[in-house]
């Protein structure tokens, strides 16, 4: 497959401190690939500079084989082609749910109000969220907001989804309905990036993971191998935190 996201040698410091050391990626068309990693292994960092909120001090990022981490590229341009879901959910308080979820939609993509409304609906009644369309945040479960971030990111068809630890915020309880409509979205063909701490999910659902370590690629390839059957110490390390 022909790679729609390239990163290839990715350095990033802040002060003295080296969190991204020569990192590369690729990722294709409906490809989930999973980044995971000890807090601190510059997942969450990675996920930011390749979606151009932070500027990299060395290497190259490719969208579709442009260059978009050439310091000349409008970053507004390139992330109007993305979509992008934190730890928290980041939505507007003062704003409804459906006003969070079409904000892009209208104010980036331009798309007319109405055809905002109709396809934001669509997707929040899929999710059983249409009855809070109206109310504000605050009046939702983490859970509900959670879904109503993902469904803001996905509402202008981005090409890359950019999932970053979005359970991590979440209680347990709340954090298996945030991941179906994740797994619902993979199944749909959408290409993902996700940092993530579940295991068990980065197994089902992602088509390569990539083992993070202090800034560096240790490991990737399909779960199966990397979360199974690890060729490396490092990562078996790490995985005897879990069980998958």
């Amino acid at each position: 497959m022909t790679a729609l996201l390239q990163a290839d040698g990715i350095w990033k410091s802040f002060g003295d401190r080296s969190v991204l050391r020569g990192v590369s990626l690729d990722l294709s068309v409906h490809e989930v690939v999973a980044v995971i990693g000890a807090s601190g292994s510059g997942k969450s960092t990675l996920l930011r500079c390749l979606n151009l909120l932070e500027t990299i001090d060395d290497g190259v990022i490719l969208l579709g084989g442009e260059d978009i981490s050439d310091p000349r590229v409008d970053g507004n341009r390139v992330r109007a082609r993305f979509g992008a879901v934190f730890q928290h959910y980041n939505l507007f308080p003062h704003l409804s749910v459906i006003d969070n979820v079409t904000l892009a939609a209208r104010k980036v993509h331009r798309m007319p109000r109405r055809d905002a409304d109709a396809k934001a609906m669509a997707l929040l009644e899929r999710i059983g969220l249409a009855d809070k369309a109206r109310e504000h945040p605050d009046r939702l479960s983490g859970g509900q907001q959670q879904r109503a971030a993902i469904v803001r990111a996905v509402v202008t068809d981005p090409e890359v989804l950019f999932l970053d630890e979005i359970t991590s915020a979440l209680d347990p309880e709340l954090v298996g309905e945030v991941l179906e409509l994740v797994q619902s979205l993979a199944e749909e063909g959408a290409t993902i990036l996700m940092a993530t701490h579940e295991m068990a999910f980065a197994r089902d659902v992602a088509h390569r993971v990539l083992f993070l370590d202090e800034g560096r690629v240790v490991e990737e390839g399909p779960p199966s191998e990397v979360l199974v059957a690890p060729r490396e110490e490092r990562t078996r390390r790490f995985l005897s935190r879990f069980t998958t």
